[in-house]
């Protein structure tokens, strides 16, 4: 026997082996086999991450006010939320600047 079909044969066992293994694992879960995927548009996903971007924040000024007006003493819990929201506006940032750049390339593009 070659190399080549050694490997293709070891392959076509790993690969039957996977696909008994996912058969049991959906009798046990009861899982139909064409399970729906639920799957988001862009604009959807980019609107629930700027959601949560804004709950980030809104979290943060309350937190802030919180810690000022003494409700609150716990300053970590105070630090972690503005370095959340920081970091989070940050990566919106980011990725506002890559999508700008892309449109700009594509507008500079002859058809």
């Amino acid at each position: 026997m070659s190399i080549q079909a050694v490997g293709l044969k070891a392959y076509n066992d790993a690969l039957q082996g996977f696909v008994q293994k996912e058969r049991a694992v959906r009798q046990a879960a009861q899982i139909p086999p064409q399970a729906e995927r639920i799957e988001k548009s862009f604009a959807g996903t980019f609107e629930s991450s700027l959601q949560k971007v804004n709950d980030l924040q809104t979290a943060k000024s309350s937190a802030v006010e919180a810690f000022a007006s003494g409700e609150n003493q716990n300053v970590h819990e105070l630090m972690i939320s503005l370095q959340k929201a920081g970091l989070a506006m940050n990566l919106t940032s980011a990725v506002r600047n890559k999508v700008l750049d892309a449109y700009r390339e594509l507008s500079k593009m002859q058809f």
